[in-house]
Protein backbone atom coordinates (compact mmCIF):
# COMPACT_ATOMS: atom_id res chain seq x y z
CA UNK A 1 0.00 0.00 0.00
CA UNK A 2 2.90 2.25 0.49
CA UNK A 3 4.71 4.04 -2.37
CA UNK A 4 8.24 3.31 -3.32
CA UNK A 5 11.00 5.78 -2.57
CA UNK A 6 12.50 7.41 -5.32
CA UNK A 7 15.92 5.41 -6.18
CA UNK A 8 17.60 6.56 -9.00
CA UNK A 9 19.21 4.53 -11.16
CA UNK A 10 23.31 3.64 -10.83
CA UNK A 11 24.24 6.05 -13.49
CA UNK A 12 22.93 8.89 -12.10
CA UNK A 13 23.90 7.99 -8.87
CA UNK A 14 27.61 7.87 -9.82
CA UNK A 15 26.44 11.55 -11.51
CA UNK A 16 25.32 12.74 -8.36
CA UNK A 17 28.79 11.32 -6.30
CA UNK A 18 30.59 13.37 -8.90
CA UNK A 19 28.58 16.59 -8.80
CA UNK A 20 28.41 16.59 -4.79
CA UNK A 21 32.13 16.10 -4.61
CA UNK A 22 32.64 18.89 -7.23
CA UNK A 23 30.74 21.34 -4.94
CA UNK A 24 32.53 19.99 -1.79
CA UNK A 25 35.63 20.61 -3.64
CA UNK A 26 34.58 24.07 -4.56
CA UNK A 27 33.31 25.33 -0.85
CA UNK A 28 36.89 24.21 0.31
CA UNK A 29 38.61 25.97 -2.38
CA UNK A 30 36.39 29.50 -1.24
CA UNK A 31 37.83 28.39 2.38
CA UNK A 32 41.56 28.61 0.96
CA UNK A 33 41.01 31.32 -0.86
CA UNK A 34 39.50 33.34 1.93
CA UNK A 35 42.27 32.10 4.32
CA UNK A 36 45.03 33.55 2.20
CA UNK A 37 43.11 37.04 2.38
CA UNK A 38 43.08 36.70 6.07
CA UNK A 39 47.17 36.33 5.64
CA UNK A 40 47.34 39.57 3.60
CA UNK A 41 45.10 41.42 6.21
CA UNK A 42 47.66 40.84 8.71
CA UNK A 43 50.78 41.56 6.80
CA UNK A 44 48.63 44.98 6.25
CA UNK A 45 48.49 44.04 2.37
CA UNK A 46 44.93 46.09 1.10
CA UNK A 47 44.91 44.41 -2.31
CA UNK A 48 40.98 43.58 -1.91
CA UNK A 49 40.52 47.48 -1.57
CA UNK A 50 41.57 47.95 -4.83
CA UNK A 51 41.23 44.84 -7.16
CA UNK A 52 37.96 43.38 -7.22
CA UNK A 53 38.94 39.65 -7.39
CA UNK A 54 42.16 38.91 -5.16
CA UNK A 55 42.69 35.81 -7.24
CA UNK A 56 42.17 37.09 -10.74
CA UNK A 57 45.38 37.37 -13.03
CA UNK A 58 46.78 40.45 -11.92
CA UNK A 59 46.08 39.09 -8.31
CA UNK A 60 47.49 35.95 -8.82
CA UNK A 61 50.67 37.43 -10.43
CA UNK A 62 51.38 39.88 -7.19
CA UNK A 63 50.77 37.05 -4.68
CA UNK A 64 52.87 34.56 -6.72
CA UNK A 65 55.85 37.73 -6.45
CA UNK A 66 54.73 37.77 -3.09
CA UNK A 67 55.67 34.04 -1.70
CA UNK A 68 58.87 33.87 -4.37
CA UNK A 69 60.44 37.08 -2.42
CA UNK A 70 59.32 40.20 -3.40
CA UNK A 71 57.84 42.95 -1.48
CA UNK A 72 58.80 46.38 -3.59
CA UNK A 73 55.39 48.02 -3.90
CA UNK A 74 55.92 49.85 -7.06
CA UNK A 75 57.24 46.45 -8.82
CA UNK A 76 54.44 44.37 -7.70
CA UNK A 77 52.22 47.37 -8.31
CA UNK A 78 53.18 46.87 -11.96
CA UNK A 79 52.09 43.12 -12.36
CA UNK A 80 48.18 44.37 -12.94
CA UNK A 81 46.90 43.68 -16.18
CA UNK A 82 44.46 45.77 -18.44
CA UNK A 83 42.34 47.88 -16.51
CA UNK A 84 43.78 47.58 -13.30
CA UNK A 85 46.71 49.31 -14.61
CA UNK A 86 44.65 52.37 -14.22
CA UNK A 87 44.74 51.63 -10.35
CA UNK A 88 48.58 51.76 -9.94
CA UNK A 89 48.97 54.41 -7.53
CA UNK A 90 46.53 52.79 -5.63
CA UNK A 91 48.00 49.16 -5.79
CA UNK A 92 51.75 50.86 -4.32
CA UNK A 93 49.69 52.11 -1.11
CA UNK A 94 47.67 49.06 -0.66
CA UNK A 95 50.70 46.99 -1.15
CA UNK A 96 52.71 48.11 1.52
CA UNK A 97 52.61 45.84 3.91
CA UNK A 98 54.97 44.04 6.64
CA UNK A 99 55.25 40.36 5.40
CA UNK A 100 57.52 37.87 7.51
CA UNK A 101 59.18 34.36 6.81
CA UNK A 102 55.37 32.85 8.57
CA UNK A 103 53.19 34.81 6.47
CA UNK A 104 55.03 33.75 2.93
CA UNK A 105 55.26 30.19 4.60
CA UNK A 106 51.78 30.34 4.96
CA UNK A 107 50.58 31.88 1.31
CA UNK A 108 53.31 29.81 0.22
CA UNK A 109 50.72 26.02 1.63
CA UNK A 110 47.40 27.83 0.69
CA UNK A 111 49.03 28.61 -3.09
CA UNK A 112 49.58 24.70 -3.04
CA UNK A 113 46.06 23.98 -1.71
CA UNK A 114 44.08 26.24 -4.08
CA UNK A 115 46.14 24.19 -7.07
CA UNK A 116 45.13 21.42 -6.10
CA UNK A 117 41.91 22.11 -5.36
CA UNK A 118 41.78 23.57 -8.88
CA UNK A 119 43.22 20.98 -10.63
CA UNK A 120 40.68 18.14 -9.05
CA UNK A 121 37.84 20.40 -10.14
CA UNK A 122 38.71 20.44 -13.84
CA UNK A 123 39.26 16.87 -13.32
CA UNK A 124 35.87 16.58 -12.64
CA UNK A 125 34.86 18.63 -15.08
CA UNK A 126 36.03 17.00 -17.38
CA UNK A 127 34.48 13.67 -15.80
CA UNK A 128 31.13 15.19 -15.22
CA UNK A 129 30.64 16.42 -18.63
CA UNK A 130 31.74 12.81 -20.09
CA UNK A 131 28.91 11.42 -18.18
CA UNK A 132 26.41 13.63 -19.47
CA UNK A 133 27.40 13.82 -23.03
CA UNK A 134 23.80 11.36 -23.94
CA UNK A 135 21.94 14.77 -22.00
CA UNK A 136 23.42 17.13 -24.44
CA UNK A 137 20.25 18.29 -25.87
CA UNK A 138 18.45 18.45 -22.40
CA UNK A 139 21.63 20.52 -21.00
CA UNK A 140 21.56 23.41 -23.91
CA UNK A 141 17.41 23.86 -23.68
CA UNK A 142 17.86 23.97 -19.30
CA UNK A 143 20.97 26.49 -19.85
CA UNK A 144 18.51 28.79 -22.05
CA UNK A 145 16.98 29.61 -18.66
CA UNK A 146 17.80 32.78 -17.02
CA UNK A 147 20.80 32.36 -14.21
CA UNK A 148 21.57 28.98 -15.14
CA UNK A 149 24.61 27.49 -16.44
CA UNK A 150 25.89 24.22 -17.56
CA UNK A 151 27.11 23.37 -13.68
CA UNK A 152 23.27 24.41 -12.40
CA UNK A 153 22.12 21.45 -15.22
CA UNK A 154 24.44 19.14 -14.62
CA UNK A 155 22.89 19.11 -10.24
CA UNK A 156 19.29 19.20 -11.33
CA UNK A 157 20.04 16.01 -14.28
CA UNK A 158 22.16 14.87 -11.02
CA UNK A 159 19.93 14.79 -8.52
CA UNK A 160 16.35 14.64 -10.16
CA UNK A 161 17.29 12.80 -13.67
CA UNK A 162 16.09 13.81 -17.54
CA UNK A 163 13.21 11.46 -17.09
CA UNK A 164 9.90 12.75 -14.84
CA UNK A 165 8.39 9.45 -14.53
CA UNK A 166 9.10 9.37 -10.79
CA UNK A 167 6.98 12.69 -10.08
CA UNK A 168 3.51 12.83 -11.21
CA UNK A 169 3.35 16.48 -11.28
CA UNK A 170 5.71 19.36 -10.37
CA UNK A 171 4.03 19.62 -6.89
CA UNK A 172 5.06 16.27 -5.94
CA UNK A 173 9.27 17.34 -7.68
CA UNK A 174 8.88 20.38 -5.56
CA UNK A 175 7.83 19.03 -1.87
CA UNK A 176 10.66 16.01 -2.28
CA UNK A 177 13.46 19.23 -3.57
CA UNK A 178 11.93 21.03 -0.29
CA UNK A 179 11.41 23.98 -2.24
CA UNK A 180 8.04 24.42 -1.06
CA UNK A 181 6.68 25.87 2.95
CA UNK A 182 5.92 22.80 4.92
CA UNK A 183 2.37 21.63 6.58
CA UNK A 184 2.07 21.15 9.65
CA UNK A 185 -1.10 22.10 11.59
CA UNK A 186 -2.46 22.00 14.92
CA UNK A 187 -5.99 22.62 16.21
CA UNK A 188 -7.13 23.79 12.49
CA UNK A 189 -3.47 26.44 12.28
CA UNK A 190 -0.77 26.01 10.43
CA UNK A 191 2.02 25.92 12.88
CA UNK A 192 5.04 26.24 10.60
CA UNK A 193 5.29 27.87 7.10
CA UNK A 194 9.49 27.28 6.85
CA UNK A 195 10.64 25.23 3.52
CA UNK A 196 11.11 21.60 4.79
CA UNK A 197 14.80 19.99 4.71
CA UNK A 198 14.80 18.36 1.41
CA UNK A 199 17.30 18.01 -1.04
CA UNK A 200 20.00 20.22 0.42
CA UNK A 201 22.52 19.86 -2.55
CA UNK A 202 19.29 20.67 -5.34
CA UNK A 203 18.31 23.49 -3.03
CA UNK A 204 21.62 24.92 -2.52
CA UNK A 205 22.05 24.89 -6.72
CA UNK A 206 18.42 26.57 -7.22
CA UNK A 207 19.58 29.17 -4.84
CA UNK A 208 22.63 30.68 -6.44
CA UNK A 209 20.47 30.37 -10.00
CA UNK A 210 17.96 32.20 -8.19
CA UNK A 211 20.53 34.96 -7.33
CA UNK A 212 22.27 35.10 -10.94
CA UNK A 213 18.60 34.93 -12.27
CA UNK A 214 17.81 38.02 -9.77
CA UNK A 215 20.42 40.16 -11.63
CA UNK A 216 19.28 39.10 -15.46
CA UNK A 217 18.08 42.11 -17.37
CA UNK A 218 14.06 42.45 -19.00
CA UNK A 219 13.37 38.54 -17.71
CA UNK A 220 10.22 37.49 -15.70
CA UNK A 221 12.57 35.83 -12.92
CA UNK A 222 14.17 38.84 -12.27
CA UNK A 223 11.01 40.93 -12.39
CA UNK A 224 9.32 38.04 -9.93
CA UNK A 225 12.04 38.62 -7.67
CA UNK A 226 12.31 42.29 -7.28
CA UNK A 227 8.19 41.80 -6.94
CA UNK A 228 8.20 39.39 -3.84
CA UNK A 229 11.82 41.08 -2.29
CA UNK A 230 10.07 44.39 -1.71
CA UNK A 231 6.95 42.89 0.04
CA UNK A 232 8.31 39.62 1.44
CA UNK A 233 12.16 39.94 1.87
CA UNK A 234 15.25 38.65 0.00
CA UNK A 235 15.09 35.30 1.33
CA UNK A 236 11.62 34.61 0.80
CA UNK A 237 11.90 36.04 -2.84
CA UNK A 238 15.25 34.06 -3.47
CA UNK A 239 13.18 30.53 -2.33
CA UNK A 240 9.55 31.54 -4.23
CA UNK A 241 11.79 32.09 -7.76
CA UNK A 242 13.72 29.12 -7.04
CA UNK A 243 10.28 27.24 -6.53
CA UNK A 244 9.91 28.82 -10.06
CA UNK A 245 12.60 27.66 -11.63
CA UNK A 246 12.28 24.16 -10.36
CA UNK A 247 8.65 24.01 -11.93
CA UNK A 248 10.25 25.16 -15.24
CA UNK A 249 12.61 22.68 -15.31
CA UNK A 250 10.14 19.86 -14.69
CA UNK A 251 8.12 21.00 -17.24
CA UNK A 252 10.69 21.31 -19.54
CA UNK A 253 12.11 18.04 -18.70
CA UNK A 254 8.96 16.03 -18.84
CA UNK A 255 7.53 17.67 -22.44
CA UNK A 256 10.76 18.41 -24.41
CA UNK A 257 10.09 21.77 -24.98
CA UNK A 258 12.54 24.92 -25.01
CA UNK A 259 12.14 28.03 -22.55
CA UNK A 260 10.28 31.04 -23.62
CA UNK A 261 10.80 34.22 -21.36
CA UNK A 262 7.48 36.00 -20.26
CA UNK A 263 9.60 39.48 -20.09
CA UNK A 264 10.28 41.26 -17.78
CA UNK A 265 6.93 43.27 -17.64
CA UNK A 266 4.83 40.71 -17.70
CA UNK A 267 3.38 41.66 -13.91
CA UNK A 268 3.09 45.33 -15.44
CA UNK A 269 0.85 43.72 -18.37
CA UNK A 270 -0.96 41.39 -15.83
CA UNK A 271 -2.61 44.03 -14.30
CA UNK A 272 -2.28 47.66 -16.17
CA UNK A 273 -5.06 49.58 -13.89
CA UNK A 274 -4.47 48.88 -10.81
CA UNK A 275 -0.40 50.26 -11.95
CA UNK A 276 -1.53 53.38 -13.18
CA UNK A 277 -3.71 54.10 -10.15
CA UNK A 278 -0.80 53.12 -7.76
CA UNK A 279 1.47 56.06 -9.54
CA UNK A 280 -1.84 58.28 -9.98
CA UNK A 281 -1.40 58.11 -6.43
CA UNK A 282 1.94 58.26 -6.13
CA UNK A 283 2.30 61.31 -7.96
CA UNK A 284 -0.45 63.35 -6.48
CA UNK A 285 0.88 62.25 -2.65
CA UNK A 286 4.57 64.10 -4.32
CA UNK A 287 2.18 67.44 -5.08
CA UNK A 288 1.59 66.83 -8.74
CA UNK A 289 -1.91 66.75 -10.69
CA UNK A 290 -2.36 64.32 -12.48
CA UNK A 291 -4.36 64.52 -15.74
CA UNK A 292 -4.36 60.80 -17.88
CA UNK A 293 -5.22 60.43 -21.84
CA UNK A 294 -4.84 57.35 -23.13
CA UNK A 295 -2.42 57.09 -26.23
CA UNK A 296 -4.15 55.89 -30.06
CA UNK A 297 -2.77 52.73 -30.83
CA UNK A 298 -0.29 53.27 -33.77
Amino acid sequence: MLKGSFIPPRSQRELRDLTRHRTQLVEEKARAANRIHKVLQDTNIKLSSVATDVLGASGRAMLEALITGEEDPVKLADLAQRKLRGKIPQLEKALEGHLTEHHRFMLKLLWKQLAQQEELIAELDRKIEEQTRPFEAEIDRLDAVPGVDRRVAEVVLAEVGPDMKAFPTHENLVSWAGMCPGNEESAGKRVRKRITPGNRWLKRTLAQATWAASHSKNSYLAAQYRRLAGRRGKKRALIAVGHSILVIFYHMLKTGTTYTDLGGDFFDRLEPQRLTRYYVKRLESLGHKVTLESCAAA
